[in-house]
């Protein structure tokens, strides 16, 4: 027999403490609800859960992106639908002066009200905002859209040059009244940015097919179309046409198309983060939806005008496409939210997924873990019980010294 190393009561112990440590992390689960609470619980599934967190809450910060860049398209198209309506009274307005019945105080009355529009069209246009960000000046263009201008030969109108724009897409007829008796010069001036690749034009007729660049062209009424695509940059495109066949009440119609491919300026358009990830994002254009941009105010910074009837009846055609930009825009801007919807609708999806599977990883089963902890609480109750049985044993000795 020995007394100076109780081996029964060491092998007591350290079980004891093993069985004590076993029933405090099982407590200490049981606590937290989590079956990992430090990397020592499972190295490797506190790598993955914590991956998965991070896309978790980057899903979840992705769909409140998405929901606040909602709100930054409503409050555009909610200012564009009024744009809509001062767009529409404008048209009506024209088509009104351009009836014969009204006087010239009656058309000057008129175009006072259309000055008014025009400025309430820049109003909306600088002042409509989201967060303090300028929304329909400008500044957040990020695709290039299509821009028409129109300009309008009268039978009693002489016109001596049409001036192009390059840059904003409008056709502003500089006319003499009088009688159409010749021919005609139509100049594209080089302004501002050029038009598609390498700023060139073709020019389309009322049958849908390109006609020669120049040449002798007779017209009544009809249309055409100067679109990108024929004449070399710098060139300027004369046409020559005779409207001697015009009759009294005809007229004719230019119009200048726009095309460009669409591009997106990610300088200026606005980048919505709808991912958890860098680069899961989408672009969001607005164009310029001022009066100038519009096409109802001109370089000299003069609303459109109404003040006879040949200018309001041109001015009916340059009304009618700035309705078109405008609700070409509003259609962009509702499809941007129909896809920011679907955007949310697939977020919420993916986190809950994902939530799931690192709640498999990292939370505990409560029931398991209790079972767990009642085991290990009675085996150390039960050592504490040996350990006692063994710190007796040695008191045997004792038998012997009587």
């Amino acid at each position: 027999m020995i007394i100076n190393h109780n081996l029964m009561a060491n092998n007591a112990l350290r079980n004891m403490n093993i069985n004590s440590n076993n029933a405090s992390k099982a407590m200490e689960k049981l606590s937290s609800g989590l079956r990992i609470n430090r990397a020592g619980d499972d190295a490797a599934g506190l790598a993955i859960s914590e991956k998965m967190r991070g896309q978790i809450n980057g899903l979840n910060q992705a769909s409140s992106n998405a929901q606040d860049s909602i709100s930054l398209i409503q409050t555009a198209e909610g200012a564009l639908n009024e744009t809509h309506s001062i767009l529409q009274r404008m048209r009506t307005l024209a088509v009104q002066s351009s009836n014969d019945t009204n006087t010239t105080t009656d058309r000057t009355a008129i175009q006072s009200e259309i000055n008014q529009l025009t400025n309430e069209i820049d109003r909306i246009g600088n002042t409509t905002e989201f967060n303090t960000k300028k929304l329909l000046n400008g500044e957040v263009k990020g695709v290039n859209a299509e821009v028409k201008g129109t300009a309008v030969i009268n039978n009693n109108t002489t016109l001596t040059d049409l001036k192009i724009s390059a840059s904003a897409g409008q056709a502003t007829a500089i006319a003499d009244k009088g009688k159409v008796n010749g021919a005609i010069t139509v100049t594209r001036l080089n302004e501002g940015t050029t038009i598609g690749t390498a700023g060139d034009y073709e020019v389309i007729g009322a049958d849908g097919n390109k006609i020669a660049a120049t040449g002798n062209l007779t017209f009544a009424t009809g249309e055409i179309t100067f679109k990108d695509g024929q004449i070399a940059s710098g060139t300027d495109i004369n046409i020559l046409g005779s409207f001697a066949n015009m009759k009294a009440g005809e007229s004719f119609t230019i119009v200048l198309n726009k095309h460009e491919a669409a591009t997106t300026n990610t300088s200026n358009a606005i980048t919505a983060q709808i991912g958890a990830n860098s680069g899961q994002t989408m672009q969001i254009g607005i164009d310029d939806m001022r009066a100038a941009a519009l096409g109802v105010r001109n370089a000299s910074g003069d609303a459109i005008k109404v003040d006879d009837k040949y200018s309001a009846n041109s001015a009916v055609s340059t009304i009618q496409n700035a309705i078109e930009k405008v609700s070409s825009q509003r259609s962009k801007l509702g499809a941007y939210q129909n896809r920011l919807e679907h955007t949310i609708n697939n977020l919420g999806t993916s986190s809950e997924n994902l939530t799931s599977a690192e709640s498999r990883i990292r939370d505990v089963d409560m029931a398991s873990e209790m079972s767990e902890y009642s085991k290990n609480n009675i085996l150390s109750q039960a050592a504490q019980a040996m350990l006692a049985q063994a710190n007796q044993q040695p008191q045997q000795v004792l038998q012997l010294l009587r």
